[in-house]
């Protein structure tokens, strides 16, 4: 079993005569992680860890070293050898953290930078439920793929619903991440999930994207705090004039943060471009991301008035 972690990641113990050992990282290798990751039904592994992960075990230290060739479909049947050849302890635990799913793509967009998010666990494809995403794994989703960026996160009235399987896992990035594989994942989300959910991604590389128009928003959560919009390359506050609910919606729809819970005016510190700030967006509220509205005007930041959003 994997502790300390999720369900494919955490530190590793093996049960023998009904007690649960630690096995030491010194006796460990790539071979011995692939058995472990395949037996648990977690897919490969992606690395092991240091001994700062997954917290400290008191589980007594397994005495015998593991010599799996890799191809084993149980760590049992893999030969050990009697005795250690290191000194051990609860420091050198294993801590191992498996991928949990094989491939993932876009489907059903106008490119290969765009549409429904769908992934592979070992051989079966399924989609991946709106609620356990978001805008940070969107980005490393379209890094993976060579897509550039994320623009935005969609519903599956941009790219259809799926079938087969609905993965509810939450996908927990700082957005840094290479690959989704180096997220760390949770299964146990208890979102009710449905076809009418799957996740849409729109990638920056993609014809879909218009790159005017990224959002994000400065307060300590992902998804409430002051608007700040990329237009030519710059980040510029918006005004709360000719701003509505509508507007509102388009930009919790592209963070991947829900619908709005409600939009107001705030005069906190100035952004690093402070003397520029845009009105007049006019969306319609069912564009993808705000690039897609009407273009706005850029004003200087005379008005205190800016932009608060707070989305569910």
């Amino acid at each position: 079993r994997l502790v300390g972690g999720s369900r494919c990641s955490g530190r590793l113990e093996i049960l023998h005569d009904r007690t649960w050992g630690s096995v030491c990282d010194a006796a460990f290798d790539r071979q011995d992680a692939e058995v472990v990751c395949r037996e648990l039904d977690c897919g490969a592994p992606v690395q092991v860890l240091g001994e700062d992960a997954f917290g400290k075990g008191d589980a007594q230290m397994w005495t015998q070293e593991i010599q799996c060739r890799g191809n084993e479909s149980y760590i049992s049947v893999c030969p050990t050898s009697s005795s250690l050849k290191h000194t051990c302890t609860n420091d050198n635990d294993v801590r191992l953290s498996c991928s949990g799913y094989t491939e993932l793509k876009l489907v059903n967009g106008s490119d290969s930078c765009s549409g429904r998010v769908e992934r592979q666990y070992f051989s079966k494809w399924g989609t991946v439920c709106d609620a356990c995403w978001d805008m940070r794994a969107a980005s490393v989703l379209c890094r993976q793929l060579n897509c550039g960026i994320a623009v935005s996160v969609v519903g599956s009235d941009w790219f259809g619903e799926g079938s087969g399987e609905i993965w509810a896992d939450v996908f927990d990035c700082d957005g840094n991440e290479t690959k989704l594989s180096e997220c760390s994942v949770s299964s146990w989300s208890r979102a009710e999930c449905s076809h009418g959910r799957d996740v849409g991604v729109v990638c920056s590389n993609s014809s879909l994207a218009v790159h005017d128009g990224l959002v994000r928003l400065s307060g300590e959560r992902q998804c409430e705090g002051e608007l700040e919009v990329s237009i030519h390359q710059v980040w510029r506050r918006v005004l709360l004039d000719s701003w509505s609910l509508t507007e509102s919606s388009v930009v919790c729809r592209q963070l991947g943060c829900g619908s709005v819970l409600n939009f107001s005016g705030s005069s906190s510190s100035s952004p690093e471009h402070s003397h520029e700030c845009v009105t007049g967006f006019q969306c319609s509220g069912s564009e993808a991301h705000l690039g897609n509205c009407s273009s706005p005007q850029t004003l200087n930041c005379s008005s205190t008035q800016q932009l608060s959003i707070t989305c569910l």
